[in-house]
């Protein structure tokens, strides 16, 4: 008797579902955290970032890995699984993350322009961004600082990365 050989890529979309499944388990128990990605390689390699309403300690990607990982079996399919935090520098991806990072100073990428400027409002339609500007006087020689702040549709934005100020 011959036993039944599965090909590959069902066995890829089968672990990728119960991977999917099980995290999403585990951020419906933590309602602050949230999924940002989720890459698994054909090794198996299953390498998860969340992020954090209130950002994201150590003991969280802990225990989404353990929720993760006890409910897998490595007879059936041996894997390898990396639960890690949203880092600085990253794009950001979804509202929330706007919204967690209003106050803070942003690099956004439009079609047109690239504008470094303080986040002052993040709803669920658009962004609002300050910032100073120096440009030239509008009577007489010279240059002006000058107060500048723009709505901005989330469809508009290209990229957005948080910067750091030391």
């Amino acid at each position: 008797m011959r036993g039944l050989i599965v090909p590959s890529f069902y066995k890829n979309m089968v672990f990728k579902e119960k991977i999917n499944s099980l995290l999403l388990e585990a951020l419906s128990e933590r309602p602050s955290l949230f999924l940002i990605d989720v890459v698994i390689t054909d090794a198996f390699k299953v390498i998860v970032t969340i992020d954090g309403d209130n950002g994201v300690v150590l003991q969280d990607c802990i225990d989404v890995s353990r929720a993760v990982e006890s409910n897998l079996d490595r007879e059936e399919q041996d894997f390898s699984l990396e639960v890690a935090s949203f880092g600085v520098g990253g794009p950001l991806k979804f509202i929330r993350q706007y919204k967690k990072n209003v106050g803070r100073t942003l690099i956004v990428k439009t079609a047109t322009e690239n504008i470094e400027a303080e986040l002052v409002e993040a709803n669920d339609d658009f962004v609002i961004l300050a910032w100073e500007a120096r440009e030239p006087k509008k009577i007489g020689k010279g240059k002006e600082t000058v107060q500048k702040r723009l709505e901005l549709s989330y469809g508009d934005i290209k990229e957005a990365i948080v910067t750091v100020t030391f």
